[in-house]
């Protein structure tokens, strides 16, 4: 299998071994699941169902941000408490998730669980020199770690411009570098707090994901990825604190999947340009909305129209009745193989369909029950 690797830049061979660690950046559970976030989870789906067609085991962890500034914000806007509120959007992830018929996760962990965790992290960190206290806050040093930027590789005034857009603050006036980002912060009256080291509060962004990826599968992971919105400021900070504390290699590699695009934009909660899972699974069968995603590939992005869920209706149509069979299943794993090529793959499948012939096994390692 070959797989791109966002920090080498390149197409790389991907070799684990027999029990494959992959950990990949769940939901802010604020708002129902659009169809950007099934495109990213379906990726590492069928990704995690090669690998076991492969003869690997599979250790999948999927984290659940339940403390978060979006999430507060929203809490504060409904009059609700933000914990009743990440419970209830993630039930209807959970929901939306399985009616998709993605594998379970091997550990689904909420940020909050992991507090302990986050203050251990923190003080290592800090104890190695990688961070300093300020203005009741705990903020990462990125002039301490030469290798910060290995996983974008953008210049620095597109960082800024990226922290600034994606919650980073740069203008934070307690910093020594706008690029420094928080660890520890100060909680608002309203938020909710943990006792510190640093004095009360709660954690930043990025450390919630480091702590909980050391804790459920240890200092180096196979795999990392998310939405290639999450390449930075968030996977980059990943990498810089958790290398800082552990002294290791956090990912051996990295895989994100590109954006799903709505009216020439991004789909995205603050553009509210968003097409829900809930809502598609109110008209169309579920299959076919994971064969309208899986059609286009990963690292391309691409753009949701009125046009997409009818096509892959009818092609659901055609694989269900071709029946049973082997056919194509051999040119699936080959396209897989490559770069995990879903849309090779499906053509494959609708070239054996075409001739006749049964594609049941093709199908279904794709996610897709036909039988």
């Amino acid at each position: 299998m070959r797989l791109y690797d966002t920090a080498r830049r390149e197409v790389v061979p991907f070799e684990p071994g027999p029990v494959v660690t992959m950990y990949t950046c769940g939901i802010t559970p604020y708002d129902a699941t659009h169809i950007g976030h099934a495109a990213v989870y379906l990726t590492y789906d069928v990704l995690q169902r090669r690998l076991r067609d492969l003869g690997h085991d599979t250790k999948v962890v999927r984290n659940i941000t339940d403390v978060d500034d979006d999430l507060l914000r929203k809490a504060r806007e409904l009059g609700v408490h933000y914990l009743d509120l990440a419970a209830a959007e993630t039930a209807r992830f959970d929901d939306d998730m399985a009616a998709l018929e993605l594998l379970p996760c091997w550990s689904e962990p909420r940020a909050t669980s992991a507090i302990a965790d986050i203050r251990g992290f923190i003080g290592m960190v800090l104890d190695r020199g990688h961070a300093y206290e300020s203005g009741g806050a705990v903020y990462f040093d990125v002039s301490s770690y030469p290798r910060f930027g290995q996983v974008s590789h953008y210049e620095r005034d597109e960082m800024l411009q990226l922290a600034k857009e994606r919650g980073g603050n740069p203008d934070d006036p307690n910093k020594r570098d706008p690029l420094d980002f928080v660890l520890w912060q100060p909680s608002a009256p309203d938020e909710p707090a943990w006792e510190s080291l640093w004095g009360p509060g709660r954690p930043g962004w990025h450390i919630e994901c480091s702590a909980l990826a050391l804790r459920e599968l240890g200092t180096t992971i196979d795999l990392h990825g998310g939405g290639s919105d999450l390449i930075f400021p968030h996977h980059e900070c990943e990498a810089a604190q958790s290398e800082s504390a552990t002294g290791e290699t956090f990912v051996r590699h990295w895989m994100h999947q590109a954006m799903v695009r709505m009216d020439g934009e991004k789909m995205s909660k603050s553009l509210g340009n968003l097409v829900f899972v809930s809502d598609l699974r109110k008209e169309w069968d579920t299959r076919a909305i994971r064969l309208a995603v899986v059609a286009h590939h990963y690292r391309t992005p691409w753009e949701w129209d009125d046009a997409i869920m009818p096509a892959a209706a009818q092609r659901l149509d055609a694989w269900v009745g071709a029946g049973e069979g082997d056919a194509a299943l051999a040119e699936v794993r080959e396209r897989l193989d490559d770069d995990l090529d879903t849309p090779g793959a499906v053509a494959a499948v609708d070239a054996a369909v075409a001739a006749g012939q049964g594609v049941s096994q093709a199908a279904g390692l794709l996610g897709v029950k036909v039988v």
